[in-house]
């Protein structure tokens, strides 16, 4: 069986938990991490750059796309569509770089049937009331809109167990270290390291001295 030595990282949260700054950071330390940037319908904000946070497409486009099989996953949060390109995956991969998507726990459990290796990293907050904060700090929602953010973290939550790593959010810093030491961790695996090492363990094993 051929190992591959590139590493598919999947890193799910509940809005408000500061996912996408931890994720930022991440790949600022990480030059061989490429983040899988997801096609959607929702409207972008004013301070979304197309290409950079999503593709923002039409709901039909995204509807024609799906039809011809693009997506890895696929997604309905509110009811927007969101999916992950099949292609850029695969291509990324075969290129030997390490991938992190940025989804929910619908699209990680349908990537774990396509990779079942996949490693997945759940952000949690450090409190209920933190959470809350965050969510009325940010200012792009209503008092309802957070209201139903805050039901539907509740239910994000129940699905932490089906992740392999679990790290709060407290300090950006800190939760930033946590993550870098799992991207480590998991390419200091021995059966990643019995691919990259190859030579060098033979070497060491037959040299004669």
């Amino acid at each position: 069986m051929t190992i591959d030595t590139s590493c598919l990282f999947i890193i799910s949260a509940p809005s408000g938990t500061g996912k996408t700054s931890l994720v930022r950071a991440l790949l600022k330390a990480n030059p061989n991490l490429k983040l899988s940037i997801s096609h959607t319908s929702r409207p972008p904000r004013s301070e979304d750059v197309d290409g950079r946070d999503y593709h923002f497409v039409s709901k039909e486009i995204f509807k024609q796309k799906l039809l011809r099989g693009e997506f890895l996953e696929c997604a309905e949060v509110y009811g927007n569509l969101y999916g992950t390109s099949q292609k850029w995956i695969d291509d990324n991969l075969s290129d030997g770089h390490d991938i992190l998507l940025e989804i929910d726990c619908q699209g990680a459990t349908q990537v774990r049937e396509i990779f079942p290796h996949a490693i997945g990293i759940f952000i949690l907050p450090p409190s209920t009331e933190a959470l809350a904060t965050r969510l009325k700090t940010r200012g792009q929602d209503d008092s309802a809109v957070i209201k139903k953010r805050l039901a539907a973290a509740c239910e994000e939550v129940g699905h932490v167990s089906e992740f392999d790593y679990v790290i709060i959010n407290s300090e950006l810093e800190e939760a930033l270290h946590d993550l870098t030491c799992v991207v480590r961790a998991e390419h200091l695996k021995k059966e990643r390291q019995l691919v990259d090492l190859h030579a060098l363990i033979t070497q060491l094993r037959y040299t004669d001295l």
